[in-house]
Order: structure tokens, then sequence, then C-alpha cells
């Protein structure tokens, strides 16, 4: 009769984590929608991004240097 309530639990925790990670991404799909953010602004403003782009070139290919970044459509 222990077995079934570890069984319960363990499906009822499951299924708490998989609620909880839905509600995390309506909530993020939300917030993209309500604050959506332009490419250009963020190619602009992103040297985060630019920075990790050519620490990434500089890894694989020593001796190489970044010049331009740019969006393939």
């Amino acid at each position: 009769m222990e077995s079934y309530r570890l069984l319960y639990v363990c499906l009822s925790s499951l299924l708490a984590v998989f609620v909880l990670l839905a509600v995390l991404a309506a909530i993020m799909r939300l917030l993209i929608a309500v604050f959506p953010e332009t490419l250009a602004k963020l190619a602009k403003s992103d040297a985060a991004l630019l920075a990790a782009i050519t620490t990434a070139v500089a890894s694989v290919y020593p001796g190489m240097r970044v010049t331009r970044v740019e969006e393939e459509k």
C-alpha cells in the first residue's frame, strides 16, 4: 500500500513541474508580445552579443578578427 502513495507523490510532483513550466512559458510569451524588441535596436546596443560572437570565433580560429556581423535572411 505504501508504494502506491510514493507513486502518487511522484506523479503529482511531475505534473506540478509541468504545470509550473507551462505557466512560466505563457508569461514569457505574454511579456515578449507586450514588449517586442526590434532586431536593429538589439544589434546596435547589445555589446554582450558581439563579445560572445567575437570570443567564439577567436576560440575556433585563433588569430582571426571579427570585422562585421550581419543577419542572414
